[in-house]
């Protein structure tokens, strides 16, 4: 059986308040007093009210909602960083919609479809990188969006990153004053900026301490960590020398730690390793792990308030290119 549904004039019947005050009370309206405003939300919440949001977008035209695309939900650094946007979202009253790609540009399609069919009043995205067409797709429609995590060379385009080339230098350089020269590079595929940028730090640090760049020691995997023991497993077995690993990520290094363990190799002991995204900093795992983190801020929190200023302004703003700063963060595993 259908439950009725509970309307303003009812709970107007059992406050005595018009159904104009009702409705401006349960808004939060600024001329309700503060009193009233309670007593018509805990008659509201008794009976069972539930604020009709569709009627609500349609008379002003925003739905609070924002789509938030991310690439690997399986990776704890998308988890944490889906969870703070979400934190951060609700600080505006905006409700997210969380929705996974598996670094496939096919699935970022359809996701960015699905969104744009929900009338969402903002897209955040990390894209996968390997065209720009889906890019080029939102750039067409009205609804405002913000790269997060990797941006492209677009001008107009507004991202929030962080400081990927600073990062990927200092986590190398930290290599080497430890007595590291063969440091192995486990980085994601270089059409990702963030992976491109990070193999630039990387090659810096190697040409600032005069140590010969070695193609044996640059690889590409896969981001999301499938078959890396394969890898890592194929890379010992070909004899690549090496004593020391930077890993794109922190999954990445962990997962490479368990395929080092699995051969016999000990992590700082016979292989150091530093990973990046800091994922410790949230989450406990029982291997300490050196890697780089954020300093002084959030690239999920400032990408939101980039995209609830795009939202909230009724004309257009200039674009925000956010980077924020990288620090190193040195545990037990180098």
């Amino acid at each position: 059986m259908k439950i009725k549904s509970v309307r303003l004039k009812d709970i107007a019947i059992k406050t005595g308040f018009t159904i104009n005050t009702v409705s401006r009370a349960l808004k939060g309206k600024n001329d309700i007093s503060p009193k009233t405003q309670k007593l018509i939300q805990d008659v509201a919440n008794k009976i069972g009210y539930i604020n009709n949001s569709i009627a609500g977008a349609l008379r002003s035209g925003f739905t609070k909602i924002i789509a938030v695309i991310l690439g690997d939900i399986s990776n704890p650094h998308f988890a944490i960083m889906a969870k703070e946007i979400e934190c951060a979202a609700s600080k505006f009253q905006y409700t997210t919609i969380i929705i996974n790609t598996n670094e496939n540009e096919s699935i970022e399609k359809q996701a960015i479809y699905s969104a744009l069919s929900k009338k969402v009043d903002g897209i955040i995205l990390c894209p996968c990188q390997k065209t720009i067409e889906n890019i080029a797709l939102l750039k067409q429609t009205a609804t405002p969006f913000v790269l997060i995590g990797r941006r492209i060379q677009d001008p107009f385009v507004d991202y929030a990153i962080v400081n990927d080339t600073k990062g990927g230098y200092l986590a190398t350089q930290h290599l080497i004053n430890r007595g590291h020269k063969d440091v192995l590079l486990l980085n994601g595929p270089k059409y990702i900026s963030s992976a491109k940028e990070r193999g630039a730090g990387y090659r810096k640090a190697l040409r600032d301490n005069t140590i010969p760049l070695s193609n044996n020691l640059v690889h590409e995997i896969v981001v999301t960590g499938e078959d890396l023991e394969h890898y890592i497993n194929k890379i010992i077995d070909e004899g690549i020398r090496f004593t020391a690993i930077f890993a794109f990520s922190d999954l990445i290094a962990w997962e490479t730690i368990y395929a080092l363990n699995k051969r016999g190799l000990k992590v700082p002991d016979d292989v150091a390793i530093v990973g990046f995204d800091d994922i410790q900093s949230r989450l406990f795992f029982p291997t300490p792990l050196t890697t780089i983190g954020t300093i002084n801020g959030r690239m999920s929190e400032t990408a939101v308030k980039i995209l609830m200023a795009k939202i909230q302004s009724e004309k257009k703003i200039s674009p925000s290119h956010a980077i924020i700063d990288t620090g190193l963060v040195v545990r037990e595993s180098a």
